[in-house]
């Protein structure tokens, strides 16, 4: 089931204080990015990798070594925030087709083809999925430093990427959040302000997306534990 990948990539590494996109950070000695990239350039239901970016890095990002078809990146200018580089790739893709679009953070390498095949066919059945896991600490609601309530965490999942949809549906949420000055955390969050059901399927623990500077170290532990495996 083919599917086109939309990877805001324009970022500036505020959260970690870096002064330079994020996305280049050294992981297992190579871009973070390049490893996100390698997982959708060699799945073959991958037609195209939209890449939102900074033009003054277009040649970062070409210079990069990767695995698989890389003739598959197609570039867009990226926005001020997320959702604007999001929108930016979806103009690239013809309002008319019947395709399949996903929305991955360039951030999260440790992504899965199991995991992707799984989020493209929920959505090709349902129209919009998103990946996600359990709530495993338990969480309380802070207000002024003093805890209110213990909430109930059966309900509760974290959200990843990637996140998938019918071209249509992300178009219109898009254009309700464009007319309505709306600024989500994510492309479901747009989603459901259109009152679309989202589904949800299951992901990985080590789906981690690299924010701060302490995750690149659980990154580094996670590249070299799934490296000892293709080992045995």
């Amino acid at each position: 089931m083919n599917y086109r990948v939309i990877i805001p990539a324009a970022g500036q590494g505020k959260r970690m204080g870096l002064g330079y996109n994020k996305l280049f950070l050294p992981l297992g000695g190579r871009a973070l990015i390049a490893h996100t990239l390698d997982v959708f350039l060699q799945d073959s239901s991958c037609e195209t990798v939209i890449l939102s970016t900074n033009e003054e890095e277009r040649e970062l990002f070409l210079s990069l070594s990767l695995k698989g078809d890389r003739s598959k990146i197609t570039f867009v200018n990226g926005g001020v925030e997320r959702q604007h580089s999001v929108a930016n790739g979806l103009s690239s893709i013809d309002a008319k087709e019947d395709t399949l679009v996903l929305v991955h953070d360039g951030a999260r390498p440790f992504i899965t083809r199991e995991v992707i095949a799984k989020v493209v066919q929920k959505a090709n059945d349902n129209g919009a999925a998103i990946v996600g896991v359990p709530v495993k600490d338990t969480i309380k609601r802070i207000q002024s430093s003093v805890v209110q309530e213990t909430i109930d965490r059966s309900s509760l999942w974290q959200i990843q990427t990637p996140q998938a949809f019918r071209l249509s549906i992300l178009h219109e949420a898009h254009q309700w959040a464009r007319v309505n000055n709306y600024l989500g955390t994510d492309e479901a969050s747009l989603v459901e302000k259109i009152s679309y059901p989202v589904s949800i399927v299951e992901g990985s623990y080590d789906n981690i997306k690299l924010t701060t500077k302490e995750d690149i170290y659980f990154g580094e532990a996670i590249l070299q534990a799934k490296s000892q495996e293709e080992k045995q």
